[in-house]
This record gives structure tokens, sequence and C-alpha cells, in this order.
């Protein structure tokens, strides 16, 4: 856990907090998780700082050893959260794989902004978020992870990315970590 600084030009992305993700079982109860999303998402706003909210409305094309047991998804699954309060500065991101950089305006966007630093949240931890992360440090951006902000649906993959993985691609912390470092500005 070391959070030691945020650029001045820091942007906040939050995965999937959606319809569809939430009804899924969860190895932590989702409910602070999307507490601590909106705690970030208010500290980010109330500084004027960027805000991504992304959802996942489709899977990436490829075959896997583990198949899709959830047949035709609810017409509402993807709708985000009513807890996260969508303001019209926030951008919005629909994505397809697991990422939110692959084939969306993500990186042209926060580019556009000047954004050199991203702090990433949400469900699933070692999917949506692990993979966020991954292609924003590789894409160059200072990483930052939230790690109360965000469960897993699994408890071993969850602590795998936040204690194995995390760690070599960004610094960790906690939500309150995040907040006292914005509130410092």
């Amino acid at each position: 856990m070391s959070i030691t600084v945020l650029d001045p030009k820091t942007a906040l992305i939050v995965i999937d907090i959606q319809k569809g993700i939430l009804a899924l079982p969860t190895c932590h109860d989702s409910d602070p998780v999307v507490g601590k999303c909106v705690q970030l998402l208010n500290a980010f706003r109330a500084k004027d700082l960027p805000v991504v909210l992304v959802n996942v409305a489709g899977g990436a094309p490829g075959r896997t050893d583990q198949t899709s047991a959830h047949g035709e998804l609810p017409a509402d699954w993807a709708q985000l959260d009513s807890r996260l309060n969508i303001q019209s500065s926030d951008h919005l991101v629909t994505k397809k794989t697991w990422g939110a950089f692959v084939n969306t305006d993500l990186d042209a966007h926060l580019k556009a902004q000047g954004v050199t630093q991203v702090v990433v949240v949400g469900v699933a931890t070692s999917i949506g978020v692990e993979s966020t992360a991954r292609q924003a440090f590789e894409a160059g951006y200072n990483v930052t992870l939230a790690t109360d902000a965000m469960t897993d649906l699994n408890l071993d993959t969850h602590n795998n990315s936040v204690n194995l993985i995390f760690p070599r691609m960004a610094e960790t912390g906690s939500t309150q970590d995040v907040i006292a470092l914005i509130e410092k500005r």
C-alpha cells in the first residue's frame, strides 16, 4: 500500500458497476464496494477531475475453455447502477472485452483531457479492473488502484490480483488514501 501522489490531471475509471454484474455472486458484499466507488466519484467530481464510467455489453469473440452459462442477457443487464449518479461531465464507455481501452475511445478521451494518471476501481478485480489497469499501464499512464473499492467473483483471483499483480504495475491503497490526496489539492 503505497499511494504517494496523484498527478495534477488524474482520472477515475469505474468498471462495470452495472445491474448484471452486481447481480452475480461476489467474494465481498458489493454494496460497500459500490459505496467506496461513490465516495471516489464525489471526491473527483468536487475537484472537477475527469470521471469515466464503464459498462460491459458483450464479450470478446474468441474461444475459451470456460464457456458462458448465462445465455441471453436481460435487456437492462448493462445498465449502470443508479448510485453512480451519472453526471453530464462523466465520460461513458461501453466495452465488449475485459479491458476498457480495447476498441473504445477511452485512450483518446484521456489524452485529450491531458490525463497522466488513472485510478481504477470496480468489479471484477481480476477481470475488468485488472485488464483495464494493465492496458492503462501499457499505454503509459500512472495507475492507482483503491483495493477496497473492488471485488471479484472468486476470492483467490481477487487476492492474486491485489497481492501479486497490482504491485507490479500500480500503486495500491484505500479509497481514503486517494480521497486524502485529492482533498489536499
